[in-house]
């Protein structure tokens, strides 16, 4: 124990290193761990036995991650999700085992191990693709909503997959089973019919024991008062299912989904994420990292072209079948590939199948350690996957049309908003005040609906698209706000439109200090950074709370306000986007003596306020 201990030290030492670095070259926190786990597996010989310790307890993140989704989809959610639950999860599942049967039949394979790498390889990784788009904002576009509903699906999927597969066992195998390392197996003696009621019996006790014990336990720790009864809990029904489900060997992570689903309208929902989450994303790391380490280079460089063919071949058989579906369900430009591209790996559960194949003798040890390979080299290349659409898809598509772009009505044009969310939304209330009457752009489908009903006129279409804007009447425009939440967008519309229309006021909004730099360096006539007038405020209230004069207070925020405004421009003059963030000397330099006189002044201006108050 200590030493897996002391292995799984050393692999969160790793991540410590490679993640950061990994979300600071734009390659985000999945492909870090992945590269500290096949940097820091070979260098300790951990594979093998060694790894397997090690991910036993980080599939305990995939666990929680899973559970946590389950508390997120209520029933009504699921029956909202129907039509692309059942038939997209449902098409790309049932599509994907068949094209991947029927080339596993063409390498000689048996009809029932070819079924089985079939229904192994269909699944995709819930853990790889909900962390990226969540990170890169993508989760509720409509590519990304098609995206979770098969991700859903396949988690759901393999209730019955666990259930098939003893039908497949063949008896040639049986002598190369290893009934020793399944010991804890309960059903190890049962027939295949008997595994498969085990199964249905099982997953109903989870049912209803989340529905009716739970319940009366939260309602007396709530009573206690004490916090860590919850998470300790928390952490107990977790991890108690997944025992359960393991000693019958079934996947300890479809039990807890399921557990969540059920718990889905439980009051105290909200309590268990807040309790579950910090476990679930350190030990769900840990868990990108063993996938990583479980690289077997031995095997891999035996057979390297064989099996990247393989793993490159199942990538674009998966690619191929997602775009057929993907136009299928009316998905179209940047949607489309995101749904194609992220769904097109193989998935964790994928270890958890072959691991349940080798068990049950359906697949021989040879076979099941080249698709281990190919499962993990797929996952790995994931992150490029998105790589190469974030760098040649999404700029050169809209991220979710959905539709032809609306009809723009003839307007004077001489303002126009691009973007109505939160941000545009009190632009354009306010300029309505004072009798201004914008035109609108937005690419939000329902977004729009819903001003439609409360009387704001919005356009769909993609603002950044130059046809668009000659149509708004961008020629006559006096003014130009720039409200979309997409900052790597905002800055190419800021460049091209500066390009084209030299004179053009264009008022951007910023997400930051750095993207401020950026837009001013592209042409932008204003930036307004998003939260920093609210982030003003909120100082000003501090400095009230903290026992400040008001008037006082207003001074110092008015003076700090205009100074930053004025500081960041002098910055944005030596502001060099070709150099690294912190590899900008001169700047840093400035940034540090403008900090140092704005103490400075402000210090003075409190003196001097007292003084004159004695």
């Amino acid at each position: 124990m200590s030493d897996v201990l002391i292995q799984t030290l050393i692999f969160l030492s790793a991540a410590v290193i490679a993640v950061p670095l990994s979300k600071r070259l734009g390659l985000g926190s999945v492909l870090g761990y992945l590269i500290a786990g096949i940097v820091i597996g070979p260098t300790l010989g951990l594979v093998g036995e060694e790894a397997e310790h090690i991910q036993h307890i980080a599939e305990i993140g995939v666990v929680m991650m899973l559970f946590l989704v389950g508390l997120e989809l209520k029933p009504m959610k699921l029956w909202g999700l129907r039509y692309t639950l059942l038939g997209l999860g449902g098409l790309q599942v049932v599509l994907t085992t068949v094209a991947i049967f029927a080339i596993a039949k063409a390498f000689q394979l048996q009809t029932e191990m070819a079924l089985a790498v079939g229904l192994v390889l269909s699944l995709s990784s819930t853990a790889i693709i909900l962390q990226t788009l969540s990170e890169k904002g993508l989760i509720k576009t409509h590519g990304g909503q098609s995206t979770f509903s098969v991700l859903l699906f396949q988690d759901i999927a393999v209730i019955p997959m666990l259930s098939i597969l003893p039908l497949l066992a063949l008896p040639e195998l049986m002598g190369q089973v290893d009934h020793t390392q399944h010991s804890n197996n309960l059903l190890n003696e049962f027939p295949a019919w008997g595994k498969a009621l085990a199964t249905i019996a099982v997953v109903s006790f989870i049912v209803l024991a989340s529905q009716y014990f739970s319940r009366p336990v939260f309602r007396y720790l709530a009573k206690t008062n004490l916090r860590e009864m919850f998470t300790a809990f928390a952490l107990l029904l977790v991890i108690g299912v997944s025992v359960l489900m393991t000693l019958i060997g079934l996947s300890p992570a479809l039990g807890s989904f399921l557990a969540g689903v059920v718990l889905a309208n439980n009051e105290y929902r909200h309590e268990l994420e807040s309790n579950i989450e910090p476990f679930k994303g350190l030990l769900l790391g840990l868990f990108f990292i063993t996938v990583g380490a479980g690289v077997n280079f031995d095997i891999l460089g035996n057979a390297f072209v064989q099996i990247m063919s393989l793993t490159l071949g199942l990538i674009a058989v998966k690619v191929c079948i997602l775009l057929f579906l993907g136009k299928l369900f009316n998905l179209k430009g940047a949607d489309q590939w995101l749904f194609s591209l992220g769904l097109a790996q193989a998935g964790e559960f994928g270890f958890v199948l072959l691991s349940f194949c080798t068990s049950n003798a359906i697949l021989p040890t040879d076979i099941a350690d080249k698709l281990l390979l190919i499962i993990a080299l797929s996952m790995l290349l994931t992150p490029l996957l998105f790589i190469i659409f974030d760098a040649f898809i999404s700029p050169r598509m809209s991220a979710t049309s959905q539709r032809d772009d609306d009809v723009i009505d003839e307007h004077d044009g001489s303002i126009i908003i691009a973007g109505h969310g939160r941000f545009g939304q009190m632009v354009n209330r306010l300029l309505l005040a004072c009798d201004h009457h914008p035109t609108v752009i937005d690419l939000d489908v329902h977004a729009i609906e819903q001003f439609s009903k409360v009387g704001f006129k919005t356009y769909f279409g993609d603002a950044s698209r130059s046809e668009l804007l000659e149509a708004a009447g961008i020629e006559n425009c006096k003014l130009l706000v720039i409200a979309i939440d997409n900052r790597q967008r905002a800055l190419n519309m800021v460049s091209n439109i500066r390009q084209q229309y030299p004179n053009l006021n264009i008022v951007a909004r910023a997400f930051d200090k750095r993207h401020a730099f950026e837009l001013y360096e592209a042409g932008a006539t204003e930036i307004i950074r998003e939260t920093f007038d609210s982030s003003i405020r909120a100082a000003k209230s501090s400095l009230e709370l903290l026992g400040m004069d008001e008037t006082l207070s207003q001074r110092v925020t008015e003076f700090y306000f205009d100074k930053d405004r004025q500081d960041a421009y002098e910055l944005a003059q030596l502001y060099d986007s070709s150099l690294p963030r912190f590899g900008n000397k001169p700047m840093i330099v400035k940034t540090m003596a403008l900090q140092a006189e704005t103490r400075a002044q402000v210090k003075h201006m409190i003196q001097a306020y007292r003084a004159n108050e004695d």
